[in-house]
């Protein structure tokens, strides 16, 4: 997997690119979290290119979310494909996060 992260304004924006799975998934755990420790309060997670989700990788995202509200700030996803769209709405995610289709309205929603 590869990530890319890209700063609009005060909103820090992680792409993921490929599967995140149980091989990728500590990697973009920890980057999550270290990017939230370091006073990251407002975030957007691109997932326009990534392949596959996994229930791991769906633990990772859940943990963010939950690390980031106790911080009192604020996670949105953006670009889902179809295939992860459905698995968001099969494991409740949907109602968890802020979804937008395009990644400058997830921006917008966070500024």
């Amino acid at each position: 997997m590869e990530i890319a992260e890209e700063r609009a304004g005060n909103v820090l924006i992680v792409a993921f690119k490929g599967r995140l799975d149980a091989s990728s998934s500590s990697v973009a755990e920890k980057l999550l979290l270290d990017r939230i420790a370091a006073g990251e309060r407002r975030l957007v997670i691109d997932l326009a290119d990534l392949d596959y989700v996994s229930s791991v990788g769906l633990r990772v995202l859940l943990l963010a979310a939950k690390r980031i509200k106790a911080v009192q700030g604020q996670i949105a996803v953006c670009a889902l494909k179809p295939t992860i769209a459905t698995i968001f709405d099969i494991a409740g995610f949907a109602k968890l996060f802020r979804i937008h289709a395009p990644r400058e309205e997830a921006v917008c929603d966070l500024s």
